[in-house]
């Protein structure tokens, strides 16, 4: 009867969100007085969990399953959840996890609430609060199915220690066929992903073209953050398009997220809305991202964005 919680990994390590589902899944254990269960696909250290409230680990190994393939995923989650008997599996809001839970949510014949933003307001009923209209309101919803999938809205729960002793058990479910097949893996060579980044340094078409990129990316490695483009730079071809961010992009939820050079478009917003912080450099006064920003510097990004890092770059040197 344990929260089962499926723990995000890549190349054998856990990916920041990783730590967050097992958090909250901690959180909604407790309310229900049970434990915590992870399971883990092609992870290699998976004591660490356990700084996060698991209490059991079941670990998956089999090179087939190193290009993630949703239904394949979504059957092994399964069938990890009939063998514990979980009432309430846990997931994150990745690209990934997205995609398969609805599959999850048909084989389990399970309720699914995506977008959650805390842990449960009532075990029973089992009522949740989402974020609702592009994170500008929220909503309560009950789900009154016997198995409950919870998907959980990044960044807003936070990582929360809580040591357990994970203890680690092999798990070797079938994998089925499938006639879905993953040929090639494309990804962004940045040092810091923008799924895991908590800081994103954004740019649009007013850095006039792909040859003044340096100062976005000087910027960004001062504050070891991702870098990331508005629609129109990615469509231009300044940038990859795994740097897209916004409503038709990658959505970010980072702690702070700086705009520069963009105006503002409702669908950029819209996918960038649920960061904590928002500052934004733009000349144009009247730009909608002012509207939304928490800071705002009205100026030429050529001439603020230098001396911004320059500044951040001895106040790092002071405090070393």
């Amino acid at each position: 009867m344990s929260v089962l919680v499926y723990t995000e990994s890549e190349e054998g390590k856990f990916k920041k969100v990783a730590f967050e589902v097992a958090s909250y899944a901690k959180a909604v254990a407790d309310q229900m007085g049970t434990t915590v269960t992870a399971i883990a696909i092609n992870a290699n250290d998976v004591s660490e969990l356990g700084t996060y409230g698991v209490d059991k680990v079941l670990k998956v190994n089999d090179a087939k399953l190193d290009a993630f393939n949703a239904k394949t995923y979504a059957n092994i989650i399964k069938q990890a959840a009939e063998k514990e008997g979980t009432k309430v599996v846990v997931l994150s809001s990745s690209a990934d996890s997205k995609y398969l839970a609805p599959l999850l949510a048909v084989g389990l014949n399970a309720g699914y609430a995506s977008n959650v933003v805390e842990a449960p307001t009532s075990a029973s009923p089992f009522t949740v609060k989402r974020n609702a209209f592009t994170n500008k309101a929220f909503v309560f919803s009950t789900i009154d199915t016997d198995v409950k999938i919870v998907g959980i809205s990044k960044n807003t729960f936070g990582i929360k220690e809580n040591s357990a002793s994970a203890t680690a058990e092999d798990f070797s479910p079938a994998i089925p066929d499938n006639d879905v097949h993953v040929d090639s893996v494309d990804k962004a060579t940045n040092s810091v992903t923008i799924a895991d980044a908590e800081i994103v340094v954004s740019g649009g078409r007013g850095l006039k073209g792909p040859e003044n990129w340096g100062m976005i990316e000087d910027l960004a490695k001062v504050l070891g953050a991702a870098t990331a483009c508005s629609k129109p730079v990615s469509d231009l071809g300044w940038r990859p398009h795994g740097e897209h961010v916004g409503q038709t992009g990658k959505p970010v939820a980072a702690n702070l997220y700086i705009a520069i050079g963009i105006s503002g478009a409702i669908q950029h917003l819209a996918g960038i809305n649920a960061s904590k912080v928002k500052l934004v450099i733009n000349t144009d006064p009247e730009a909608p991202f002012f509207k939304a920003a928490d800071y705002g510097i009205v100026g030429d990004a050529f001439d603020v964005v230098p001396k911004l890092t320059e500044k951040l770059k001895e106040f790092k040197a002071q405090n070393a």
